[in-house]
């Protein structure tokens, strides 16, 4: 008879390369993806105004997925601040980002494993519960954090990868980045929107989670799940243009532009 353990770790192996699928998935579009260690200040010539036509609007698209990462599209690429409109399109992006699909298919096997939240049961429609759930905080927590609280707190909600750490400086840095972020004039304040917004967004999954799983207790849990994800999450962000230049997902010839000095 199979042990919880032995189940745990059978779904967790089993969700495992859905999370690979889906960072890998999109490997053939990275290759156009040039990530930097860190934004830069550099400005873009001017254009001049073209009439819009098919061909135009598809090299923009293009030009588009060149400037953001499809796994972490909240890595700084450029400085400055983000208007509200962009920290709404970041918002939406992180929701349905590769990132935020693969935590959601892992998270929703860990659950199925400890049966919680136990009101969704076991088997496929178990499963299924659980990782729209998943989805369903994700995009709360970044409505609610990336968009309204930065927005009204006028807090930079993307990541800036800090050049030349050790990995201990590095667990470091992906620890205190869950508390302390930049402000859009790029002080360094209270992470108040990565703080809040995870908390009311498990106010928000109350509405919809099962009535035993709607406690104080339930919400504070995960709550604290969600700060622990945010952690790890800090940590693969911070190695991400390492993996991806190791990985050739980006060109070998593609410049690395340098760190700036107000990063937090």
């Amino acid at each position: 008879m199979l042990t919880r353990r032995h189940i745990l770790l059978r779904l967790i192996l089993a969700a495992a390369p859905c999370f690979l699928m889906c960072t890998g998935g999109i490997a053939q579009q990275l290759r156009s993806e040039s990530l930097p260690d860190a934004p830069s200040q550099t400005q873009k010539p001017p254009t001049t105004p073209q009439t819009a036509n098919p061909i135009q609007g598809g090299v923009e698209i293009f030009k588009l997925l060149q400037e953001k990462s499809l796994v972490f599209p909240d890595l700084a690429t450029t400085g400055g601040a983000l208007s509200n409109r962009q920290k709404f399109k970041l918002a939406a992006n992180n929701s349905v980002a590769m990132s935020t699909i693969g935590a959601a298919a892992i998270g929703a096997a860990y659950g199925q494993a400890i049966d919680s939240p136990s009101g969704y049961h076991q088997g496929a429609e178990g499963y299924g519960k659980r990782f729209g759930a998943e989805m369903a905080r994700a995009a709360s927590d970044n409505m609610f954090g990336t968009f309204l609280l930065a927005s009204a707190l006028h807090q930079d909600p993307r990541f800036y990868v800090k050049k030349n750490l050790s990995f201990k400086q590095s667990l470091e840095y992906a620890a205190v980045r869950v508390f302390i972020t930049r402000s859009d004039s790029g002080e360094r304040v209270v992470n108040y929107s990565g703080l809040i917004g995870p908390l009311m967004g498990e106010g928000l999954a109350n509405a919809y989670y099962p009535d035993e799983n709607r406690t104080v207790g339930s919400t504070f849990t995960r709550y604290a799940s969600d700060l622990g994800w945010r952690f790890g999450g800090n940590l693969l962000r911070q190695y991400w243009p390492s993996i991806n230049r190791k990985l050739r997902l980006a060109p070998e010839s593609s410049p690395t532009r340098g760190t700036t000095d107000n990063t937090p």
